[in-house]
């Protein structure tokens, strides 16, 4: 995933051993930030500990990255399973037809994702996306409800 744009909160990233640690000059803002990243916390919450806005932190792990002292760990970010998905399709279907599938494929590739690595954390806002697909009111509002009720069941 790129960092220099969109929304990098959830990203976790673990330090780089290197042997030539002595050879870079890093500021208060890259030392601290690298001695927060545990390869656990993402780095919305390693913004908050550090009190620093989210800006600022890309702008740190950027250079981070470019002195190769940082790597993102893809594996540590919750991706939904398929009962989700499978949830999501059938409550899509049932509210716009066989073309959900699709829709939920295009908004999901439109978010920067694929279907198999997309972000737990961003359940509720493939729902809101794909909720604005649906023209009758109850329906979407049945739908809505329903996919929150799975997203609180899955504790996204």
């Amino acid at each position: 995933m790129d960092v220099s744009s969109g929304d990098i909160s959830a990203m976790v990233f673990g330090r780089v051993l290197r042997d030539d640690l002595g050879e870079f000059s890093l500021d208060g803002n890259m030392l601290r930030l690298l001695m927060e990243l545990d390869g656990k916390k993402n780095l919305a919450v390693i913004a908050k500990n550090m009190g620093l806005n989210m800006g600022t932190v890309r702008a740190v792990v950027l250079k981070l990255l470019q002195l190769k002292l940082i790597e993102p760990l893809e594996d540590s970010v919750s991706v939904v399973d398929t009962d989700f998905l499978e949830f999501l399709n059938n409550q899509l279907s049932l509210s716009i037809g066989p073309i959900a599938e699709i829709i939920i494929e295009d908004i999901v590739n439109e978010l920067g994702y694929s279907l198999s690595k997309f972000p737990s954390h961003r359940a509720a806002e493939l729902v809101d996306l794909l909720s604005k697909e649906i023209q009758r009111e109850e329906k979407r509002r049945d739908f809505t409800k329903n996919m929150v009720d799975k997203i609180r069941e899955k504790e996204y």
